[in-house]
């Protein structure tokens, strides 16, 4: 299993280390000291997500962000591996074998379903979602969307024809926009590195194709960590109502709405969201200063 190479202008690159762990070669980011928060990025995304985030929430924690199996510079080791569960599982295992004890995870958009998943496995005190993906598809797009993504994420060939097409300048600002966001130049520019990148497009459609929500969602009535799930008003991607259900099912969990910006709205606004997380995260270690 080769590492991908990482750029040198990558963000925090100078955080940046390769780790083994179980099943996969994984990139991690590690800044700063304090608990333990551990930052999980969405479908198609990398470490790269949190750029802005990081530097505002290391002076006052351990921030520690990985890439998911084979996307951003994460080495796949099990294609298999790419649903919820195993994705959730091998984290645990990373956790574990690295000593972390997350005192928070945060996950953006299909990031959140993993980080509620592995909380169910290893209980931080909080978790923070960001325009969490915890709903569905709807209607006949719940049974072809996923087979649709199985079939291609098959053929040998689609990865590279995908990150010919979609990996120019363009097209990339367009998939952006389609989001409702509004990102800076140099986040644009690492998205088309990474759409460039056929393995990370092979993975992420692996992603897709294997993503079942259905016993998380189950389940949401049962969690007890305590929740915070934000959503941006203009995100096309995932519609806020979507985490103001998933807030009403679940005991310890609440939902503040941003009457603006889209589904990348960590990247487009990381100072509100930010303080968003701190100041849930403060109530959280006054409440239980024990597991601080």
């Amino acid at each position: 299993m080769q590492a991908p190479v990482i750029p040198a202008d990558w963000p925090h690159r100078n955080a940046s280390q390769q780790v083994r762990g179980k099943g996969h070669l994984w990139h991690v980011q590690d800044m700063g000291a304090g608990p333990v928060v551990l930052l999980l990025h969405g479908a198609g995304g990398a470490t790269h997500s949190f750029r802005h985030l990081m530097p505002l929430l290391s002076d006052s924690y351990r921030v520690i962000a990985l890439d998911l199996p084979g996307q951003g510079f994460t080495a796949l080791g099990n294609r298999a591996r790419c649903n919820l569960d195993a994705m959730a599982e091998d984290i645990a295992a990373l956790t574990a074998q690295q000593g972390w004890q997350p005192f928070a995870i945060i996950g953006h958009s299909a990031g959140a379903a993993v980080a509620l998943r592995l909380a169910e496995m290893t209980p931080p005190q909080a978790v923070i979602g960001i325009n969490a993906a915890l709903g569905g598809f709807e209607g006949v797009a719940g049974w072809l969307f996923p087979a649709l993504a199985n079939v291609l994420a098959r053929l040998p060939l689609v990865p590279q024809l995908f990150s010919k097409l979609a990996g120019t300048q363009r097209q990339v600002h367009q998939l952006l926009a389609s989001t409702g966001s509004r990102i800076d130049a140099g986040g644009e520019a690492q998205y088309l590195h990474l759409l460039r990148q056929p393995g990370h497009v092979a993975a992420t459609l692996a992603m897709m194709s294997q993503w079942q929500l259905d016993g998380l969602l189950n389940r949401l009535p049962q969690q007890k960590v305590p929740c915070l799930l934000i959503t941006a008003a203009a995100d096309r991607a995932v519609p806020p109502a979507v985490s103001q259900r998933a807030a009403a099912a679940m005991p310890h969990a609440e939902w503040t709405p941003l009457p603006r910006f889209g589904h990348l709205v960590h990247e487009e606004a990381p100072e509100q969201v930010a303080a968003l997380i701190r100041d849930f995260l403060a109530r959280e270690t006054k409440a239980n200063p024990r597991c601080a």
